[in-house]
């Protein structure tokens, strides 16, 4: 289901980002529009285009006053090890907007 045009349910986080871990919450995008998209696994061959595609547009979406924040069932300390994998090694490298984890599956 998906909310567009409507207020995100409020979820809150530990994710990661530019190589550390921080928490994030949907107030923190307070005044913006927000792209919070679920894939299933990190690690996986299904998921790393899009989650490089939408670094690769990011400009364009904060240009549209749009924040992106990935989220999936992976622990943050997964997260940082996938970021820190290279592109060409099945990773997706530097992001530059944080993946969110989501171990209970609350948020999602």
């Amino acid at each position: 289901m998906s909310f567009i045009g409507q207020q995100a349910p409020y979820f809150a986080g530990e994710a990661a980002h530019n190589g550390e871990i921080v928490n994030i919450s949907l107030n923190d995008f307070k005044g913006k529009f927000l792209v919070l998209f679920f894939y299933p696994l990190d690690f996986t061959f299904v998921c790393p285009t899009e989650l490089v595609a939408f670094n690769d547009r990011l400009a364009d979406f904060k240009k549209l006053n749009a924040e992106v924040v990935g989220c999936s069932v992976d622990s943050v300390h997964t997260h940082l090890a996938w970021m820190r994998t290279p592109r060409s090694e099945a990773g997706v490298g530097e992001l530059d907007y944080p993946l969110l984890s989501d171990l209970s599956r609350a948020i999602g």
